[in-house]
């Protein structure tokens, strides 16, 4: 027992909360991001959410950031060199025939992360067998590593074709580009990626490449300045997957944790839903930067095994997030045909909106809030205190580019940074044919509270739940993080009776690749099949059970599962034989989860002082009573705004709220 730590670094605030096993007792912070030194943030956190020397006490550190997505969407990662298969040095060009949107006129193929003279192909190939069918070129291997130090190149990927099958090249290849003098990093396709497809494997090697040399040096700083405060304990970061994995094996494995800041808010929605009773739910994280989204029903949350950044596909385990430019942050602008822009540009941490009084001179979602009242005294969670002059000189500019009043400029910008957070969250809710009408909205994050009353509306879901400590909900999700290891390999295989030995040798094989590289005690074995009718080129996973690592199903009954997920998918199953195409395999080392106590309340909530804001519910200014969260005792109707050390939750007119399980607030309208 001890001390937990749960840190989510996002593009404006670092949010901490800090979990006593042995008292349940929580502490929290709120600091401003530091993206230049991510760690110098994270630190700041720990100092003012714990006594000095307290931090030593603490068992684990769990991790969520953004240091690899930001390197690759601000494209400021490592010089990358590329050593691939001749004939194919070009493959990141060419890519598939399709593109992300079809109807966008103006869409451009992302340009490649490794330019055209710092890819060099060789000779030698593997079949789709594993069997070799020309010899590696070691001579022009070696060649290759003296013009990467010539170039200065700091990392090099190495993508074979086949590798997946014979990775045995490739590791001749990074031998001869250290007898050649290379001494920077080197990710092989192999270790990255034991899947087909050569354009997605080679671009999952090439971001792994680029983002490995800024993801190793943070780890590497944060492990130092964790341990200059005494702490002493494990060190985890979140996977894009869900789970947790080691600082090494993130190092080591750097493209797994792409997407693990938005995890931690899914994590923490699904132990929510267990302590409310609720099957379906829409987690809404509105951040300074983002809006963050993800459907989760039956306890579970849908994952991917391949992922896309900056239209770059990724293939890594992946829970189904989806973001976009739209937060508190988010910069409103006026665009060529007169309209209304709200993000994705954001004005970040620094300097932020205009009114937090930094320099910002751009208006912004909060500064929208700000002027209409819905932040209540404005303050902030970090201790900011609002300047609305500055609000609204920012908003009066946009108002005149409008031909339009500041109060519904104001207005206007709340509303479309409503209506592309429901479009994302419709988008997902149609690729899983998922009805919105019995789900519950969770909105969290900074600003998310604020927008939970209008989101629910707009989507028609009756329910939102602001859960507790609200604004740093996503840090309280890594806390119950799970240690995973993952692992796969493409290895066609008719179903048949010979089968399921086929499958149990390459899963025996995943789990020794997993225990040699980070060895989990107590683990649990889990074994899924992309699975395929012969003669399809696309795959659904399904499910396999285990048994102390051994497979017990039966060919016929993989076939009858993926016929039923078949039918589920498609409305109609095929009378074809079916192939599994990859196994996938992961070791579970499970964590306790840490329960949430409601707060006693201290005051009746209904006595709060008056304030006027805007109702957006109602179309005009209206009274609205100001309520600190602690002081709800039971049911509270709208108008009213309800503050919290880390958020501001916006009750509009017409909505009633009530405390539920851990806390929580339910708001349902008062109909």
């Amino acid at each position: 027992m001890g001390l937990r730590i749960g840190v989510d670094v996002g593009g404006t605030f670092t949010d901490l909360l800090v979990y006593d096993e042995d008292t349940g007792a929580v502490a929290f912070a709120k600091t401003a991001s530091t993206p230049e030194e991510p760690e110098r943030g994270v630190l700041a956190g720990i100092e003012s959410a714990l006594p000095e020397g307290r931090v030593a006490t603490a068992r684990q550190f769990l991790y969520g950031h953004t240091v690899g997505l930001n390197t690759v969407l601000t494209r400021t990662g490592a010089r990358v060199g590329l050593l691939a298969t001749r004939g194919f040095r070009d493959t990141l060009e060419i890519g598939r025939g399709d593109r992300s949107d079809p109807y966008d006129l103006r869409w451009e193929r992302p340009r490649p992360l490794v330019a055209r003279r710092h890819r060099i192909a060789i000779g030698g190939r593997m079949l789709a067998t594993g069997e070799e069918l020309e010899p590696l070129d070691v001579e022009a291997a070696r060649a290759a590593g003296v013009r990467f130090v010539e170039q200065g190149i700091e990392s090099v990927a190495i993508c074979f074709l086949h590798a997946y099958a014979n990775p045995a090249h490739e590791l001749a290849a990074e031998q001869a580009l250290r007898d050649a003098g290379f001494g920077g990093d080197i990710s092989p396709s192999h270790r990255v990626s034991g899947e087909h497809r050569e354009y997605e494997r080679t671009c999952t090697t090439v971001i792994d490449a680029y983002i490995r040399p800024r993801v190793a040096h943070h780890c590497r700083r944060l492990d130092g300045r964790l341990g200059d405060v005494g702490f002493t304990g494990t060190k985890l970061i979140a996977r894009s997957g869900g789970g947790a994995m080691s600082f090494d094996e993130a190092m080591q494995r750097p493209f797994e944790s792409l997407l693990s800041g938005p995890v931690g808010g899914v994590e923490a929605t699904l132990s929510l839903g267990e302590a409310l009773g609720l099957d379906k739910l829409v987690a809404a994280d509105v951040g300074g930067t983002s809006f963050d989204t993800c459907i989760v029903t039956g306890g579970t949350a849908p994952q991917l095994f391949e992922g896309r950044i900056a239209d770059m596909p990724v293939q890594a385990p992946w829970i189904d997030v989806r973001s976009i430019g739209a937060g508190g942050g988010s910069i409103a602008t006026v665009d060529a045909g007169g309209l209304l822009q709200v993000g994705p540009a954001s004005a970040g941490a620094t300097p932020g909106p205009a009114c937090y009084g930094r320099g910002g001179e751009d208006a912004t979602v909060t500064d929208a809030a700000c002027l209409l009242g819905m932040l209540g005294d404005d303050r902030l969670a970090s201790g900011l205190t609002l300047d609305r002059a500055a609000a609204e000189r920012a908003c009066a500019r946009l108002a005149e580019a409008l031909g339009l009043s500041l109060d519904d400029a104001c207005a206007g910008i709340l509303r479309v940074a409503c209506t592309a957070m429901t479009d994302a969250v419709r988008e997902i809710a149609v690729e899983y044919g998922t009805d919105l009408r019995d789900a519950s909205l969770v909105a969290f994050g900074g600003a998310g509270p604020l927008f939970a009353t209008q989101l629910a509306a707009e989507l028609d879901i009756a329910r939102a739940v602001i859960p507790p400590y609200a604004g740093n909900f996503s840090a309280w999700g890594f806390l119950g993080a799970d240690v995973v290891q993952s692992a796969a390999r493409t290895e066609l295989t008719r179903l048949g009776p010979d089968a399921v030995g086929a499958l149990q040798q390459v899963v025996d094989e995943l789990v020794a690749e997993m225990v040699r590289r980070d060895p989990a005690r107590s683990a649990t074995l889990e074994v899924s099949v992309d699975a395929r009718y012969v003669g399809q080129a696309h795959c659904l996973t399904v499910p396999l059970t285990v048994d102390e690592g051994r497979l017990l199903d039966g060919a016929d009954a993989i076939g009858l599962r993926y016929n039923a997920a078949f039918l589920q998918t498609f409305g109609h199953p095929l009378d074809h034989p079916v192939e599994t195409v990859t196994v996938r395999a992961a070791l579970r080392t499970r964590a306790a989860r840490p329960q949430a106590s409601a707060p006693a309340a201290q005051t009746n909530g209904a006595a709060g002082p008056m304030a006027r804001a805007y109702s957006l519910e109602r179309r005009e200014w209206c009274e609205f009573r100001l309520v600190e969260r602690r002081s709800i005792a039971d049911v509270l109707d709208g108008p009213a705004i309800v503050s919290e050390p880390t958020t501001t939750t916006y009750l509009d007119a017409g909505h009633r709220l009530r405390l539920g399980a851990w806390g929580s607030m339910i708001i349902e309208r008062a109909s």
